[in-house]
């Protein structure tokens, strides 16, 4: 809250319970079971949600509601208040598209024929089980809330009048079926650097590999350490984060720094390359700067991320059964040396206008249809 508020917003908490309910899918190994676990403490949560957003309208009386697109008891809430609202995506949509493969496993997506048989072969086995593992927890709550069900992931992705999402091609496929309502608006990365860059930071006199495990509780605390005893004898200084807390024991090599906390700004913006688990926000906050990426998924939507950098050769990709100290530091080595790929995804995040973009978006869709102004339409690209 506190940052929010040094930026200028009112900002308030919400519902202890919704933070108290943790996102613990990494304790199951197999990927379907995983997946239900994660839908339902989405669903916990979105009981708590509920009576938390419809107070926030009561209280604020609010011109335009803008949703988490994890937050379902908020969306359904924000669909049946009937004001003007949006969807904001900081993953990558669970949407079907023409010519991308089925969302989930991270498949490569393949041209012609070829490409859309297996397509057609995979989908019904992959959304399908999506769809299942979805709809039950999800509808209930909008029953509940009193909108409509919906019979489809792809249809609740498609319930808000405005998407925003935060990724721009090259680095995510082009989409030629989206329709106008589903807009990029680049990796909105947000990271507040400290005022001056630490000493021990500023002394390092050579390129620079952060090494980055999620804050949450992933299982990739053992990508992390690999990652130091595969770059100590390089001529790199690698920077290891664990913000989920240090792991017991640990001892770094002579080229490392280990910490459980840094802005990874400040490492980024003198890096040579990130390795990472695949979140979308690590991964874009080093591809916005021209930081390649290697990246070994673990599960959720990191498959789908790791197989865009390999695909936009902005890095590299390293399936977590396949992770050995030499291939980890082959990868490390590829990435490092793809610089060109970097700068044309970079220069397709700055393209889309960022987040300024984003608020040029609701003002003059949401806001005026608040307002009584009909939305006509306008001539910004979905990109």
């Amino acid at each position: 809250m506190e940052i929010g508020r040094d930026l200028g917003f009112a900002t308030e908490a919400v519902d202890p319970r919704i933070e108290d309910t943790p996102l613990d899918d990494w304790k199951f190994a197999n990927p379907k079971a995983a997946l239900q676990r994660a839908f339902d403490v989405f669903a916990q949560r979105a009981e708590y949600e509920v009576d938390d957003l419809r107070k926030t309208i009561a209280d604020v009386s609010p011109d335009v509601l803008i949703v988490d697109a994890n937050c379902w008891g908020a969306a359904a809430v924000a669909e049946a208040s009937g004001l003007p609202w949006a969807s904001f995506y900081a993953f990558l949509p669970f949407l079907r598209s023409r010519g991308v493969p089925p969302w989930g496993p991270g498949l490569r997506p393949w041209p012609g024929f070829v490409g859309r048989a297996r397509d057609a072969l995979v989908r019904p086995m992959v959304s399908g089980a999506f769809d299942k593992a979805i709809l039950g927890p999800l509808n209930r709550i909008r029953t509940q809330v009193g909108v409509s069900p919906v019979s489809s992931a792809d249809e609740f992705v498609l319930r808000p009048p405005l998407k925003l999402v935060a990724t721009a091609q090259p680095f995510d496929y082009p989409h030629p079926d989206w329709d106008d309502s589903i807009q990029m608006i680049g990796a909105c990365a947000f990271d507040p650097a400290p005022e001056a860059v630490p000493e021990w930071l500023a002394a390092i006199d050579r390129p620079i590999v952060l090494v980055t495990t999620s804050s949450e509780r992933r299982g990739d605390t053992d990508e992390a350490l690999l990652a130091l005893t595969a770059l100590a004898d390089e001529p790199v200084h690698v920077v290891a984060t664990f913000p989920a807390g240090l792991p017991a024991g640990i001892t770094a090599p002579a080229n490392a720094t280990v910490c459980e906390f840094v802005p990874h700004s400040v490492v980024l913006d003198r890096a040579a390359c990130a390795i990472t688990h695949g979140g979308m926000g690590t991964t874009q906050k080093a591809l916005v700067r021209g930081v390649p990426v290697c990246v070994v998924p673990q599960g959720r939507d990191q498959f789908e991320v790791a197989r865009r950098v390999e695909v936009a050769r902005c890095g590299t990709r390293l399936p977590a059964k396949d992770l050995t100290v030499t291939r980890l530091r082959d990868k490390v080595r590829q990435a490092m040396a793809m610089t060109e790929g970097v700068r044309r995804v970079a220069a397709g995040f700055a393209a889309t206008g960022g987040v300024v973009h984003g608020a040029d978006l609701i003002e003059r869709r949401l806001l005026g249809q608040s307002r009584g102004a009909p939305w006509a339409g306008d001539s910004t690209p979905s990109s």
